[in-house]
């Protein structure tokens, strides 16, 4: 079946178009230049942007497999049908090795090489050989995939299932069940004879963690988080034999919030095939020792100075005084409360240097003890600074409406200052979106005038490098309500004919934020860790009544539930009471500013995961993604006008406070 990439739609492998959502499913658009691209090209034949799905093929050949295979599980022949579902690979490794370039490793011709195979010699000299493959046929379910659908579904037996997964894909499905975004996602999978082919996420291009280790902007409190996350990795991958992933240098890498993550597993076969571990450390058991050699590896190579504390732990790891777990992660979070006194003026430690004055985000999440730990004390907070701001809006009138009566403004200021070893971003932006009410010449009017009246309140009283007061945010709310007033007390306008609308205003100033809002326009936030949280409470009557103390079943349930509470226009200021909020922008944000349109039948919520979460990513188009939330609302909404405005903020520790702290 054809999984459709937007709405997750199940089609048959004969449609070309999804049968829910209409989305094309033999093109892709380009997210450089949006020209159409067949699904199975590498690049875009416009621009050269690399387009296609890409994944990263470990190939191995099973020494022992008659052993492993043939003589602790019963012998099962597998029907014609079995033998199509699975990808044929010829075990004759003469023939294998010189597969050229372009050239299929499976008999579907499904995924092509884009790396050369190493000759036989090598390939035979190595326990596992790594290349990129394209996915040509990339929404259509991988034979993996169907074989663990089907088991789970009680259609194929154990014994049938071993003989088909080969034992290097095992861990990678075990991980997968949970969820463990440091692990890298396994697509597809089989085995012929003893050759493993095994496909997972191509992470190749991911920050080795010894660059950013290497790098000033690293403090050592990013360290200790790091080392902490290596704990709980550790005891992540020990009951399945992968620790071994952690001793291998370059398979520790970073995504884009500095979080470790890995390349891949090591499963724990051959110690002396550690050609990056240090020497040192390749013949040692896997003990927690281990572990601390890898960490003055990562001293050594990056030459980074370390503060007496970590110098102190490494020294009872080495001599064995640091023997499970529990007691590394104990000392590490004795080290994090030390570092977080000295911020306050209280540590003595004479060996915390400059680039300890500021404390790193620090998880003291023991996967051994599942009992909740207070946020106060679980966590540590670097203070961030701002490295790129960016936005993207759209408005539309659905597929009911005549006219439109959303509007909305964005203004965004930037300044940078580069030089060889600095860069310095300071950025402000003012974004509203207005949802008007009150027909043609009345909604319309009320929603323009009120993101007008905002924007040149803000350009008067907006001058200073910090955010706005709370008491300067509600007084532009209440001018643009005013400005409304008095147009529908000059006009004489009276009931349901005075003109009003709702409004949601984001304000940035670096990684401070600030939002107001009146009515039912809503303001989102979308993060990796937190996933999408609703920031606003609409003011309609059955938020009102759940305020009240009132079941919202029962609140929900009375015919005017909807009906709004505020509006900026129809009454005078005496009767507005905006919200008010102020937060920091501690991890990389997507905000959505989003109109009833778009935010009604809780679409964002059912779709983020295909529509928001990838727009986090540098990569990943804004006036793309807007266009897309404008269609997915047409397409499941459309009673109403739809207004979408996303704005991007990417962050990162700031070295020079932690510097001058």
């Amino acid at each position: 079946m054809l999984i459709c990439p937007q709405c997750k739609f199940e089609n048959s492998n004969t449609n070309k178009f999804c049968q829910n959502c209409g989305t094309s499913l033999t093109q892709k658009v380009c997210p450089k230049c949006s020209s159409a691209v067949a699904v199975n090209a590498e690049q875009c034949q416009n621009c050269g942007t690399e387009c296609g799905t890409i994944w990263w093929a470990i190939i191995a050949k099973e020494e022992a497999f008659v052993e492993k295979i043939g003589e602790s599980e019963p012998e099962v022949e597998e029907t014609e049908k079995q033998k199509n579902d699975s990808s044929l690979l010829s075990s004759n490794l003469i023939g294998f090795s010189e597969l050229p370039v372009g050239s299929y490793l499976d008999s579907q011709e499904r995924y092509k090489l884009l790396d050369p195979l190493p000759a036989m010699s090598e390939f035979a000299a190595n326990t596992e050989v790594l290349v990129r493959v394209l996915d040509c046929q990339p929404y259509q379910v991988s034979p993996l995939v169907a074989i663990l659908g089907n088991q789970q579904n009680s259609l194929i037996t154990p014994s049938t299932q071993a003989a088909r997964i080969p034992s290097l894909a095992k861990p990678y499905i075990a991980l997968q069940s949970g969820s463990h975004p440091e692990i890298p996602s396994i697509h597809d999978a089989w085995q012929e004879k003893d050759i493993q082919v095994v496909l997972i996420e191509n992470r190749s291009d991911w920050q080795h963690l010894i660059e950013l280790w290497q790098n000033e902007t690293a403090s050592q409190l990013q360290i200790l988080h790091w080392f902490y996350q290596m704990t709980q990795l550790w005891a992540l991958l020990e009951p399945l034999n992968c620790r071994q992933s952690l001793l291998q240098l370059s398979n520790l890498r970073l995504d884009e919030d500095q979080t470790l993550a890995l390349q891949k597993l090591y499963v724990e076969t051959d110690r002396n095939n550690s050609a990056d571990l240090p020497e040192d450390a390749q013949e040692q058991p896997l003990t927690i020792e281990a572990l601390g050699r890898v960490w003055q590896a990562l001293f050594r190579q990056s030459q980074r100075t370390q503060s007496g504390s970590v110098i102190q732990l490494l020294g009872e790891i080495e001599l064995g005084n640091i023997e499970t777990i529990a007691q590394l992660r104990s000392r590490l979070e004795a080290i994090a409360a030390e570092l977080e006194a000295f911020t306050t003026g209280t540590a003595t430690d004479p060996y915390i240097n400059e680039y300890t004055r500021s404390p790193t985000i620090l998880q003291l999440e023991d996967t051994e003890d599942t009992t909740a730990i207070d946020d106060d004390m679980s966590t540590v907070v670097l203070p961030m600074q701002l490295i790129s701001l960016e936005d993207a809006g759209r408005t539309d009138v659905g597929r009911q409406r005549q006219h439109n009566e959303d509007f909305f403004g964005v203004e965004t200021k930037i300044n940078k200052l580069e030089l060889p070893k600095n860069r310095v971003l300071q950025a402000r932006g003012l974004y509203i979106l207005c949802d008007g009410m009150g027909g043609h010449a009345g909604g319309e009017v009320a929603s323009e005038l009120a993101v007008n009246t905002l924007r040149e309140y803000f350009q008067k009283h907006w001058l200073s490098d910090q955010l706005p007061t709370e008491d300067s945010i509600a007084e532009a709310v209440l001018l643009a309500n005013q400005a409304i007033y008095n147009v529908n007390q000059e006009d004489a306008r009276s009931g349901v004919g005075r003109m009003g609308t709702t409004l949601v205003m984001l304000l940035i100033q670096d990684t401070q934020a600030a939002v107001a809002h009146v009515g039912d326009s809503r303001l989102y936030k979308l993060t990796r860790k937190q996933k999408l949280k609703q920031i606003t409470v609409d003011h309609e009557v059955g938020q009102r009544e759940i305020a009240r103390g009132v079941e919202p079943s029962l609140a929900y349930a009375r015919a005017d539930a909807y009906q709004l509470t505020q509006a900026l226009g129809p009454r005078n200021e005496n009767l507005i009471h905006p919200d008010v909020q102020f937060f920091s922008i501690n991890e990389d944000t997507l905000f959505i500013l989003a109109s009833d349109g778009l935010s009604d039948n809780d679409l964002l919520e059912t779709h983020f995961s295909t529509h928001l979460e990838p727009l986090l990513s540098y990569g990943a188009n804004l006036e793309r993604g807007v266009r897309e939330l404008i269609d997915l609302a047409n397409q499941h909404n459309g009673h109403d006008n739809i207004t979408a405005v996303l704005i991007r903020a990417k962050v990162r520790p700031n070295v020079e406070t932690q510097k001058n702290g």
